[in-house]
């Protein structure tokens, strides 16, 4: 047979699955290049498409063991074979470092080999001291030898004083020479007086080598320097994720490589530390600033910072890390689980964040930043409570990946708050508690824990609050429907239990007067919590009760909305605070509109001139507001995934402002009729307002249609491409697939330690 007629044998794994160490089936085009093909141009079927557009290529096989047709022993085994029979004494020519070739061994010339690493050994004493234990235990090896050769000499009689012949003594000569050669090859047996010279300044400089490059992936080689003090970019990012996400959490810093050997040793340097514990401190960092470069609209940086976070996290899966750090990991976890969300994969930001809560039970109790954690997962809860309409049913099943965290018993209540309220602040038991397997629910442990910080007491109480007002909404929702209402949640039972204390008017006000305690307590009194002063002041204008005049608002009302419409004009970031914050923009512009419509009404009913110059001053002013916030809202509107938009605000009709001639009685000044509502029941009842029960109830059911009708287009690759949102192009594609086959396959291991 010619060698062009030979069959080229090729790997098992295409390329694209051996360079990412993913499974592949081996079929042409594999099922990963298929499926990134049918994702990528949005198809349900490779039928028909030419296998060459898959981009699948299989490499020809590298060979490995031996060659087909020959023997398949090792032509050493056969060379010592062939030795011991033959008494060939090559090996030990080679090997004879003494000159010994004769297959002897003089005793002179024993006492001299010996001699020389007893040299050594004086030699590396008087250098370095004592500290090489490796030369001392090669020594020790060598004066065993020597002693099983003497006794061997023995044994033979007269004939060993010249000399051993025979294999046995040529094996121990052998093995003897190999140690010294090894003991000369690493540096320790040299015999020279240098050796605390270049040797010892190339072993300490080794030693003192940073850490950077020690067991880091080629991914992350690039985004390291980020992580960087001095690194512009890195601090810009970092910045990005303080003002928009942190100044609302709160979460204590990740410390750098010096303050973590500080809390550990005085004499430890970052270079001692282990590996896992800095990927551990990296995977905190690189979640950080993954963040900040999704609100600075950096899509590609952002997907790229994630995934060096999914990398990290592997490297502390391998190992335990220290419990000094246990904390950063679970922030790590949750943060990855934010960014996830911001990205509309709600199954993986259940999945992280029952991660987070099992690492959360290995803490220890005066581990700091606890209460802070559990607040920022407690009101983000309250987002996905939101937009899921507080139903369970609707969660992603993920026990079969992440098992559930195993219960620690029954929780022992020795506070006073606890007694009252049935509920232990332990964090170990909030995290294993079963009603907060999905999200937070019951009575806010946090904000009823006296010892907690008061800006993290404030963010729970604020959750709950949330978690009431969606369950008040379901309910009118239900009975609007004639559905009948469902049974109520734990958060429902435990506000009807404590009305007093835990109702959401009064929760907002008990959170209220945290933030001021926290103000007036802090050493930066020019420090101002934006984040909190928003949410307190949305939350006043939601449930203060209305008025008939000025639109159906109270004054208070009006001033509130106005405050945080104009405190996000001033400070957009504050739309990509975590949890509902967006939502609550949406629905303040939505209160704007109703106020719109009922100052322009009145104009019609008095006529021009007539309603007042405070009437017209207010009009104008709630006028540039919406249209300033307007204009802000439907830009990060654009930005987010179908699953997490809010309404589309509509446009106001300037044109029938300016004319009065053009204008039909009773028509509104913007009209919601039209608007496209958000998928949340809360939401809706703003929009809902103006409304009879029975046209709120059949505008419901048609937005709740045509949402799942949009969503499972989307699903299908048949919907508007614009819905997608920023980040979801081709482009991107590749580093989106990336991520998720990193995630899933950290998220495969850690369901099997988590599980019992």
């Amino acid at each position: 047979m010619s060698s062009q007629n030979r069959r080229v044998a090729l790997c098992a794994s295409c390329d694209r699955c051996r360079s990412r160490k993913t499974k592949c089936d081996g079929n042409r085009p594999c099922g990963n290049c298929a499926n990134k093909y049918m994702k990528k141009h949005r198809l349900t079927s490779i039928v028909g498409v030419d296998p060459a557009l898959f981009e699948c290529v299989y490499s020809p096989a590298k060979r490995r063991g031996p060659v087909p047709g020959k023997s398949g022993g090792r032509k050493a085994d056969a060379a010592n074979l062939q030795d011991a029979g033959k008494g060939n004494k090559s090996n030990l020519m080679r090997m004879d470092m003494a000159g010994y070739g004769n297959g002897g061994v003089n005793q002179q010339g024993l006492a001299a080999l010996m001699g020389q690493g007893v040299n050594t050994m004086g030699m590396n004493q008087l250098g370095q001291g004592m500290g090489n234990d490796a030369f001392s235990l090669q020594q020790q090896l060598l004066m065993q030898q020597q002693q099983q050769l003497n006794g061997m000499a023995g044994m033979n009689g007269l004939a060993s004083m010249a000399g051993m012949n025979g294999l046995g003594g040529d094996q121990n000569l052998m093995l003897q020479q190999q140690l010294l050669m090894q003991q000369m090859l690493n540096g320790g047996s040299t015999g020279s007086l240098n050796d605390d010279g270049g040797n010892r300044a190339q072993r300490i400089k080794k030693e003192e080598a940073p850490p950077d490059s020690v067991g880091v992936d080629k991914s992350l080689t690039k985004h390291l320097p980020l992580l960087e003090k001095s690194s512009a970019v890195g601090n810009r990012l970092r910045a990005h994720y303080s003002l928009a996400i942190d100044t609302l959490f709160k979460l204590p810093p990740v410390p750098s490589d010096e303050e973590y050997c500080s809390k550990l040793n005085a004499n430890m340097t970052p270079a001692m530390l282990p590996p896992f514990d800095i990927a551990a401190l990296r995977a905190a960092r690189f979640a950080e600033i993954a963040l900040g470069a999704l609100v600075s609209n950096q899509i590609s940086l952002a997907l790229e910072l994630s995934n060096a976070t999914v990398v990290c996290l592997k490297k502390c899966v391998e190992e335990p890390v220290h419990p000094n750090c246990m904390f950063d990991v679970a922030k790590s976890y949750f943060l990855h689980g934010l960014f996830r969300s911001y990205r509309g994969d709600m199954e993986r930001y259940f999945k992280y964040r029952r991660v987070c809560m099992s690492k959360v039970t290995h803490l220890g109790k005066d581990s700091p930043g606890i209460s802070q954690l559990l607040a920022a997962i407690s009101f983000h809860d309250a987002w996905a409570y939101m937009i899921y309409n507080a139903n369970a049913d609707d969660l992603p099943n993920i026990d079969d990946i992440i098992p559930q965290i195993p219960s620690c018993g029954k929780p022992s209540l020795s506070s006073e708050a606890e007694q009252k309220y049935q509920t232990s602040t332990a964090h170990a038991d909030i995290a294993s508690d079963p009603i907060n397997k999905m999200w937070m629910q019951g009575t806010p442990p946090v904000f009823i824990n006296n010892e907690a910080p008061p800006l993290s007491r404030c963010l729970d109480g604020l959750a709950c609050a949330i978690r009431s007002c969606c369950d008040q909404a379901n309910h009118r929702f239900d009975e609007m429907g004639g559905s009948g209402s469902c049974a109520p949640s734990a958060t429902s039972l435990a506000v009807t239990a404590n009305t007093n204390e835990l109702c959401s008017r009064n929760m907002v006000l008990s959170a209220f007067t945290l933030l001021q305690q926290s103000e007036n307590a802090s050493d930066k009194g020019s420090e101002k919590n934006h984040g909190h002063h928003l949410l307190v002041s949305v939350m006043d204008a939601f449930l203060e009760a209305g008025d008939e005049s000025n639109g159906g608002f109270t004054d208070s009302q009006i001033q509130s909305m106005l405050t945080v419409c104009n405190t996000v004009i001033e400070k957009p970031y504050l739309l990509y605070q975590a949890g509902i914050t967006y939502h609550m923009i949406s629905n303040t512009a939505i209160m704007l509109c109703h106020l719109l419509n009922g100052l322009y009404s009145k104009q019609d009913e008095f006529g021009e001139g007539e309603t007042g110059e405070m009437e017209a001053a207010l009009f104008d002013e709630v006028l540039d507001t919406y249209i300033a916030v307007r204009k802000m809202i439907v830009a990060h509107r654009r930005k987010l995934p179908m699953l997490l938009r809010c309404h589309g605000l509509p446009r106001p009709k300037l044109l029938k402002l300016a004319s009065k001639k053009g204008r039909e009685p009773g028509a509104p000044f913007i009209d919601l009729a039209d608007t496209h509502m958000c998928a949340s029941r809360s939401c809706q009842g703003f929009v809902l307002m103006a409304c009879s029960p029975c046209v709120a109830a059949e505008r419901a059911r048609d937005a709740a249609t045509k949402h799942k009708e949009e969503m499972d287009a989307l699903a299908n690759g048949e919907g508007n491409y614009d819905d997608l949102g920023a980040g979801f192009d081709d482009s991107l594609l590749d580093i989106g697939d990336d991520l998720d086959l990193d995630d899933d396959a950290l998220l495969g291991v850690l369901g099997k330690i988590i599980g019992p």
